[in-house]
């Protein structure tokens, strides 16, 4: 009995561990170019700005930030309102250079790390996630407040008049 119990506990820890690192958030084989590119037409037209999520599906950091953002309703409707994210993938498949040289080597600060673009496409900020942890995730305040003030609205020029 007591090794079916054992056989029980191992098998249910295979499928979690399994499970919490099979989740897929980046695209390697993208064509990342031609999807900012389209994204940027969206942004222009939903008066939106673009979050790129700059990492890796071997990120731990980085899947767990896709999750943090999701898992709280006020974060997640911000994003819903104001951003279009996409994860840029780096990794050993495809490091995607030419673009990472595009948005000023943000890779220098570590993974995630992210990137505003404004409808226009043009890079506006690039924040190191570093300043957002907390513990072995995300603190909630200080990503809100880093996401608040790179909103569209935020950057309206009327309300520093």
């Amino acid at each position: 009995m007591k090794n079916i119990v054992l056989l029980i506990f191992f098998s249910i820890t295979f499928v979690l561990c399994y499970a919490q690192t099979d989740t897929k958030i980046y695209t390697p084989s993208a064509n990342e170019e031609n999807d900012i590119a389209a994204l940027v037409k969206l942004a222009k037209i939903e008066h939106k700005h673009i979050l790129l999520q700059a990492g890796g599906n071997w990120c731990s950091w980085c899947i767990e930030f896709n999750r943090f953002i999701h898992a709280d309703s006020s974060i997640d409707s911000v994003i819903n309102k104001c951003f279009i994210v996409y994860h840029l993938n780096y990794s050993q498949e495809n490091e995607n250079k030419v673009i990472f040289a595009k948005y000023g080597y943000p890779q220098r600060f570590g993974f995630p790390v992210f990137i505003i673009l404004d409808a226009n496409g043009t890079r506006i900020h690039t924040q190191n996630s570093e300043y957002l942890e907390q513990g072995k995730s995300y603190n909630k305040q200080k990503v809100l407040e880093f996401l608040l003030n790179w909103t569209p609205q935020a950057l309206e020029p009327s309300l520093y008049k």
